[in-house]
């Protein structure tokens, strides 16, 4: 049994997030997305965390799901019938932002924290809160802890409470980050690194680039989406096998999974099977650069140039590719398979660690096939045909014949999607806070597409 997860997102309570994020519409578009369990996001808040107490009902060990839609979903496709889809449970995830001062450097690191109950994440929010916290100032709470005493706190409170660093690479606010983090693991978490079984890759960064760094070898890489609105749920995910389909899926199977720990010395029930990973380029810090200035770097262009802005003189946002290759201590060669639908999945080449497969967001491909923002009505009614027709937003990017999508969609979507399945796109990377573009047509081919294609979509 595959599980799809996205376990680190937010709520409404925390900074520069949407009013959209509140438990029936993160349950609702996880649906629309296709994903089987989703972060609650934020728990340590005491506001969120009354929500999450009222809205939610245990539907397994340590995993919940709405009240409402503990029983299932039903959507309408377009031609009347009635689809049974099942509601995605919820797993208990927060996010702690520590800034402190070690080694007479300021240092900002964001970690993870996994609860397997309410009681337990009530226990650590009163512990926090004796330490100085103030949990009611963000849903992504500020504490004057280092990122050690963070995963201590937790998880003397319940050693099952899982520790992930989120987005690994980001130069702000991560463990390597290169403004503010640390070259190791050791460096950040002191004698706690033992409990450090694996680290989020960010959207910057994908596994391949992870499995560069020699401390990470015995380590799992995980990916999430940090969505700070609902349409961005899914935008990076895991995907966890089961053994046993007879398993009801449970906090201690996604323990399982990621830690690779089971009492008794039994083989874990669960596994990690692979990442669905945002291409990096169009993450906001893959290359160097300095956005004020439009200068841009790449890892080969930063070895050779420096990293002074030659404008105006300041310190570039040194990006994660470069950040990389400084850490990196290994050389690993990797191989592309392409699936029955055309899917590339990527390996080393010994196959010792999960494939991973790179997408772009369903909305972001439909905004450029019809030449139109992302936001718009007209992206909105064509995501919406095509999800009520196909179920989810995974399905149709990952599952579904390219003739069945150009039935409902039209030959240009159908188009979009085969060339993302297949990597044929082009990305101008993102830099120093500035998000990537992807590109999946040249300007040349952009304009053969035929008058009548987008008709098709209504």
């Amino acid at each position: 049994m595959k599980v799809i997860a996205d376990l680190q997102i937010h709520s409404r309570f925390a900074r520069a997030v949407s009013a959209q994020m509140v438990p029936h519409v993160i349950s609702d578009w996880a649906s629309k997305k296709g994903i089987d369990i989703v972060a609650t996001g934020d728990w340590t808040h005491p506001l969120w965390f009354k929500e999450l107490q009222a809205n939610l009902v245990e539907a397994g060990e340590g995993v919940y799901k709405l009240k409402s839609t503990a029983h299932g979903l039903r959507i309408t496709a377009v031609d009347g019938s009635q689809l049974a889809v099942s509601s995605p449970y919820f797993l208990l995830s927060t996010e702690i932002s520590s800034i402190y001062s070690q080694d007479g450097q300021t240092r900002k690191i964001h970690t993870l924290i996994f609860s397997p109950n309410l009681e337990v994440c009530e226990k650590i929010n009163k512990e926090l809160t004796e330490k100085g916290a103030n949990l009611i100032s963000d849903g992504r709470p500020i504490v004057r802890l280092s990122a050690r005493d963070v995963a201590e706190i937790a998880l003397s409170i319940d050693e099952r409470c899982l520790i992930i660093p989120a987005h690994a690479w980001t130069p702000w606010f991560s463990l390597y980050g290169s403004k503010s983090g640390f070259d190791s693991i050791r460096a950040c978490f002191g004698d706690m690194e033992r409990y450090i079984y694996a680290i989020e890759t960010g959207l910057s960064s994908d596994p391949a680039m992870n499995w560069r760094i020699g401390e990470l070898s015995n380590r799992r890489i995980v990916s999430f989406s940090d969505a700070h609105s609902p349409q961005k749920l899914g935008r990076e995910a895991t995907v966890f096998e089961i053994s046993d389909q007879s398993l009801e899926l449970s906090y201690q199977l996604i323990r399982e999974a990621i830690t690779g720990l089971v009492a008794n010395g039994q083989a874990p029930r669960a596994k990690i099977a692979h990442t669905i990973e945002f291409y990096p380029e169009e993450g906001k810090y893959h290359f160097t650069g300095h956005r004020n200035c439009d200068v841009i770097y790449s890892p080969n262009e930063t070895r050779k140039l420096g990293t002074i802005c030659p404008k105006c003189g300041r310190p570039l946002t040194v990006g994660v590719m470069s950040r990389v290759e400084h850490l990196a201590s290994l050389e690993i060669e990797t191989e592309i398979e392409k699936d029955k639908f055309g899917v590339n999945w990527i390996h080393p080449k010994d196959k010792s660690r999960p494939p991973y497969i790179m997408m772009v967001p369903l909305m972001e491909i439909l905004a450029e096939c019809l030449e139109v923002g992302v936001g718009t009505q007209k992206v909105m009614t064509s995501y919406e045909l095509l999800i009520s027709n196909f179920q989810s937003e995974f399905k149709i990017l990952l599952e579904t014949d390219i003739s069945e999508i150009e039935k409902i969609g039209g030959a240009r979507i159908a188009e979009g999607i085969s060339k993302v399945r297949s990597s044929d796109i082009s990305i101008d990377p993102g830099y120093d806070g500035i998000f990537g573009k992807v590109k999946i047509w040249s300007e040349d081919s952009a304009s053969d597409k035929p008058e009548t294609e987008q008709e098709t979509l209504f």
